[in-house]
């Protein structure tokens, strides 16, 4: 966890919103979980933009890891149960088997598959503990979230036009004015 972790803690904690989503996504039980990507980003680059309310999601990102099950059953399975809970656009991928459409050998962990997202703001997660701490997900680190800077991760520097088409799709540069991009 990089020292600055402690903020994206204090952001997602004071948010009643994301912290039932933690909640519920904590209740499924699934190992080596966290929700990221929109979830973590968007609210830290509100935070630091000062805007309020915050920017909609277009969906909630659940990752899990477990290669004893690859069955897209199990997603859906999930993916209903949350919303049973808590009413949400969520989106559960068990990242053991996301290497697949990347062309790439199996990953590790949940950490592990973040490592080859397209950029580095949104390889970042939070996971609810038992103990109902957070638990900051951050294999590239959050230095370029806190610090306003989107770059592409090592493998996003294989796909830069998939990293700007994705960048220019979500209007990140309109929606949050003083993140610097970077190639």
């Amino acid at each position: 966890m990089s020292s600055k972790a402690p903020l994206i803690v204090t952001i997602i904690a004071q948010d009643p919103v994301g912290m039932k989503q933690l909640r519920a996504a904590r209740s499924l039980g699934l190992p080596d979980w966290c929700i990221a990507a929109g979830f973590v980003r968007n609210r830290v680059w509100d935070h630091l933009h000062g805007i309020a309310p915050p920017t909609p999601l277009a969906d909630i990102d659940v990752l899990y890891y477990d290669a004893a099950d690859l069955s897209k059953a199990r997603e859906q399975a999930c993916e209903a149960r949350l919303d049973a809970l808590e009413p949400a656009p969520w989106q559960v991928r068990n990242q053991a088997r996301m290497h697949v459409w990347k062309d790439l050998p199996q990953h590790t962990s949940t950490a592990d598959s973040m490592t080859c997202w397209l950029e580095t703001v949104t390889a970042v997660g939070v996971r609810l503990e038992a103990d109902d701490s957070l638990t900051v997900v951050a294999p590239l680190g959050t230095d370029d979230l806190l610090g306003l800077k989107c770059r592409p991760t090592a493998f996003g520097r294989t796909r830069l036009d998939e990293y700007e088409a994705r960048i220019a799709g979500k209007r990140w540069r309109d929606l949050w004015p003083k993140v610097k991009f970077v190639d």
